[in-house]
């Protein structure tokens, strides 16, 4: 009977076992409870399908979606003392980090990278929310600051993808300090007469709106972020009054003047693509005629390449002319030449 027990009842055990699912395959609308597969929401850039509604997205995620090909550099940032002020609440803020950085693969709450947009090279920093809340700290404003400077260095236009609950409460004064720290370094940006375009994204609030996230050129909002100060709970509190509908919302600042544009996801890529080529006065032509085979399998770009294709076959073409019309000119120099030797012949006959 030892076989039964040791053989059969295991597999009969082991086919009725219920299998581990992971948590999060499946993933819920927080609009309209919607259930989406998370490979097909990540493919449609985390908004859901049928509410449109636009989930919060990773820094990594965000780099991809906007340089082309997904190829970038990483700008290496240097690192500040982790924990200034031995800070303690109810868990260590050295603690605190160590747990972000496991679960977000992430040093800081911000990435700075430089790649090339529809062929022109740009920098793009980009805040993550589940670090710590994109907290503004020391080493993510030293990100900012290395950004920025980078940008002059190259002469790039400079793109933020703001996502914070505001400054980090564990590094107190070093934390706050980072907001005239990054003003002074945009300060830099404008006097090299480069673009700094700002993409708010849900959420957007505290000492971030009060500083960087409010100095660009141009304002960017996806829709339905949550941007502002103080949040609308506090603002209720202490005015004592109900709040407009919509208020703090991307679509609510678009209205009052707060924003530039509401963009939506799919066309984000595009739209910095064409706003970093009008700032920088380089036409979309230009862009891309250099790096014309990036885009050969491309559908978006089949109408370039036929201009690009057609400009080539027209410089051939005009080469033999030009060819020609140097020839033409070398010959009245050629018969000029010639008379000299002419007018001494002459000379010559009258004085015979």
């Amino acid at each position: 009977m030892n076989w039964i027990n040791n053989v059969v009842r295991p597999k009969l055990t082991g086919i009725w076992k219920k299998k581990d699912v992971p948590d999060d395959l499946w993933v819920k609308c927080p609009e309209s409870g919607q259930l989406i597969f998370h490979k097909d929401l990540q493919d449609n850039l985390y908004v859901v399908p049928g509410s449109d509604y636009h989930m919060r997205m990773r820094a990594k995620d965000r780099l991809d979606m906007i340089f082309d090909n997904a190829k970038y550099s990483v700008i290496e940032v240097i690192k500040g003392i982790e924990d200034p002020l031995k800070f303690k609440d109810q868990k260590k803020y050295s603690d605190r980090i160590k747990d972000a950085r496991n679960k977000t693969e992430m040093d800081d709450a911000l990435l700075v990278a430089q790649g090339k947009l529809d062929g022109s090279e740009i920098v793009v920093a980009v805040q993550d929310f589940a670090f710590m809340g994109g907290s503004l700290g020391s080493d993510a404003g030293g990100a900012i600051v290395a950004g920025m400077l980078k940008a002059v260095k190259e002469k790039v236009p400079f793109v933020l993808f703001v996502a914070s609950g505001g400054a980090r409460m564990q590094e107190g004064i070093f934390s706050l300090m980072q907001m005239p720290r990054t003003t002074v370094a945009l300060q830099r940006l404008r006097e090299a007469g480069l673009p700094y375009i700002v993409v708010l994204t849900d959420p957007t609030m505290g000492g971030v709106t009060a500083s960087y996230a409010m100095l660009g050129d141009i304002h960017i909002a996806e829709p339905g972020a949550l941007i502002g100060f103080a949040g609308p709970r506090v603002i209720e509190q202490t005015i004592r009054e109900q709040l407009p509908s919509g208020f703090q919302r991307s679509e609510f600042l678009l209205e009052h003047g707060m924003v530039d544009l509401v963009v939506h996801r799919h066309e984000m890529r595009a739209t910095l693509g064409r706003l970093c080529a009008l700032l920088m006065k380089q036409p979309v032509m230009e862009e891309v005629a250099i790096s014309a085979d990036e885009y050969a399998t491309d559908e978006a770009h089949e109408d370039v390449l036929e201009i690009i294709r057609e400009e080539a076959d027209l410089k051939k073409s005009t080469a033999p002319v030009k060819k020609a019309s140097k020839i033409k000119k070398k010959t009245p120099a050629s018969s000029t030449k010639t008379k000299p030797s002419g007018a001494a012949t002459k000379k010559s006959d009258g004085a015979s």
